[in-house]
């Protein structure tokens, strides 16, 4: 663990001067960008990730907080004694998915440093810890999990789950943490970090419309559907494309296609999602007839029951195939989030917070998985949505407007306030 900044409890000079929220989006902005796609490839434990992790330093020592690094590599800036306990925290993450957009995690970091900012614009002093965290690797880009550094905190992840991760370069996750300078022998479970949380609330740019079909700016999330990802592997045989009949190949890519439409219908029958994003071809030749074909499903239903089953169905339908193509196929589960209710006194207080103005907050579910999700069996966590009008993610088109980004922020130093300074 590393550690920054004034001693705790000690009272924190004001923040720099401007519009506190734009200064530090247009600082993080560049950082990580592709020049080609436009999207971001800030990838955990890479050069990217890096200078993310140095911007939110940054913010941290701007702002006279206390700065740390847990045994997981998750960042922590501290306004009050974090030994203190029934903290308050606040946060996000900074990586992305491949080309990803630019809100996805940045905007609920940002916004959580500008309601801290608000907050003492505000006179309030709060009288519980107060904390902004930034969780690393929530995407799971690099190494195929998601949510790793607060999966590893709950304990969720074990460190030996941990260490057999590997990158598409066989770069292990414990290596790439070792060359970014954390300890890989600390990894594991933090329960007394957690046990001085009392709160955790995380601020997201939604993804979907619920919102703006709401006409609403911000809204608070109600559950995260359970969801999952899987590996899928079709070992056929390999042979040359222009000299092999087609009745005699015991081609992967067929058994891999088939179960690609196999896994729409089935998600459409049971109002469930299913989406292969990912996959991976050898030999990758364009004139070989592949000898493997790994592919990786994501996904998410409103219920444990109907993932499972429809989890099967595409299993049965790959296996099937399999068999008609010669192919044999094998299925890993590689992670899998159940149902998140968000502790409901928590969402009832945040709603009731927000709904001030006569008009009721909008309070919905989610598909997508967060840190947030993650450590609500161990904590009380909360999550505030700010609305996405084209409801696109994971993509440069990904979008919330300035306005609705402020009305983010100050919706996040209400319900700080009424959390930590009272």
């Amino acid at each position: 663990m590393t550690a920054a900044g004034p001693a705790a409890g000690t009272t924190a000079p004001p923040p720099p001067s401007g519009d506190p929220f734009l200064r530090m989006w247009r600082e993080l902005l560049p950082i990580g960008r592709h020049a080609g796609s436009g999207g971001y490839r800030r990838y955990a434990w890479t050069g990217a990730d890096a200078d993310c992790r140095a911007w939110f330093r940054d913010q941290a020592t701007a702002r006279g907080l206390a700065y740390e690094t847990d045994r997981n590599g998750n960042q922590w800036a501290w306004l009050g004694d974090p030994s203190a306990g029934d903290a308050v925290v606040t946060g996000s993450h900074l990586d992305s998915v491949p080309d990803g957009g630019a809100f996805d995690g940045p905007l609920g970091v940002v916004a959580a440093f500008a309601a801290l900012d608000e907050l003492r614009s505000r006179g309030r002093t709060p009288i519980r810890p107060l904390a902004v965290v930034n969780f690393g690797d929530e995407e799971g880009a690099r190494f195929g999990v998601a949510c790793v550094g607060s999966r590893l905190t709950a304990g969720v992840l074990t460190p030996e789950q941990a260490a057999a991760l590997r990158d598409a370069d066989g770069v292990t996750l414990t290596r790439a943490m070792a060359d970014a300078g954390c300890d890989p022998e600390a990894i594991g479970a933090d329960p007394e970090r957690l046990a001085r949380v009392g709160a955790f609330v995380e601020l997201h740019v939604e993804q979907g419309r619920a919102l703006d079909l709401a006409g609403a700016p911000v809204g608070v999330a109600s559950a995260i559907w359970p969801h999952g990802r899987w590996r899928f592997d079709f070992h056929g045989e390999a042979n040359h494309a222009g000299t092999t009949r087609l009745d005699d190949r015991h081609d992967p890519m067929l058994t891999y296609a088939n179960t690609v439409l196999a896994a729409r219908k089935k998600a459409r029958l049971a109002g469930a999602l299913a989406t292969f994003g990912k996959v991976a071809v050898e030999p990758n030749g364009v004139n070989a007839i592949p000898s493997l074909v790994r592919g990786w499903l994501d996904s998410r239903a409103a219920d444990e029951e109907t993932l499972a089953a429809v989890v099967t169905e595409i299993e049965r339908a790959a296996a099937e195939r399999g068999t008609r193509d010669g192919v044999r196929v094998s299925v890993t589960r590689e992670s899998f989030t159940p149902v998140v209710e968000f502790d409901h006194a928590l969402r009832d207080r945040l709603a009731a917070r927000l709904g001030t103005d006569g008009r009721p907050v909008p309070v919905l579910p989610t598909g997508a998985g967060h840190d947030a999700g993650i450590l609500s069996a161990a904590v009380p966590t909360a999550m505030l949505f700010v609305r996405n009008p084209t409801g696109v993610s994971h993509s440069p088109a990904e979008h919330a407007a300035e306005d609705d980004c402020r009305a983010g922020v100050t919706a996040l130093a209400d319900v700080l306030e009424g959390l930590a300074c009272q």
